[in-house]
């Protein structure tokens, strides 16, 4: 073989650059999406209890309900426990089932809603720049591609149970 037709080097015995190529890149990409917003809301929601710091009172979440009151500064006061604690429940229950992979369209579809819920609260109280500088919309944004990929896959498989293959 001459070195003009010659593309790269000779993949045919099994090489480290077959096993490059033969990666699935995608389901790659996914999981660790997945897995990096389920981390971020648990993460989010251990420090709140103060479990980073190797505490666990209810201190730290006596902080973060003030921080939810200045994130949500348009919302009467009475409203600031409930949607504490409704972030908290939501962010634990979405954390967990991202990262055991379990039911993605459904919440892949809740985390991005969750976090543009955030991000809008934080762009109203403290502008556009609080949440751009937190990733709060990237981090929606990379839901919504998890939403989108989930439903594409569960069509396929739905499709395929359908017809027998």
């Amino acid at each position: 073989m001459n070195e003009l037709t010659q593309t790269g080097p000779d993949t045919t015995r099994g090489g480290i650059s077959d096993a490059f190529q033969a990666m699935n890149w995608e389901g790659a990409g996914v999981f660790y999406a997945r897995v990096a917003l389920g981390a971020a809301f648990l993460s989010a929601v251990a420090s709140r209890f103060g479990l980073w710091d190797k505490t666990l009172d209810l201190k730290h979440f006596a902080n973060f309900m003030q921080y939810v009151a200045e994130v949500n500064s348009f919302l009467p006061s009475a409203a600031i426990p409930f949607v504490a604690w409704t972030a908290t429940v939501g962010e634990t229950s979405c954390g967990i089932l991202l990262v055991l992979g379990l039911w993605p369209r459904w919440v892949s579809l809740a985390s991005a809603i969750l976090l543009a819920l955030f991000g809008t609260a934080m762009a109203i109280s403290f502008g556009l720049k609080s949440p751009m500088d937190y990733s709060v919309f990237s981090a929606s944004g990379a839901a919504v591609l998890l939403t989108l990929q989930a439903f594409r896959e569960g069509g396929k498989r739905a499709f395929n149970h359908r017809v027998g293959a």
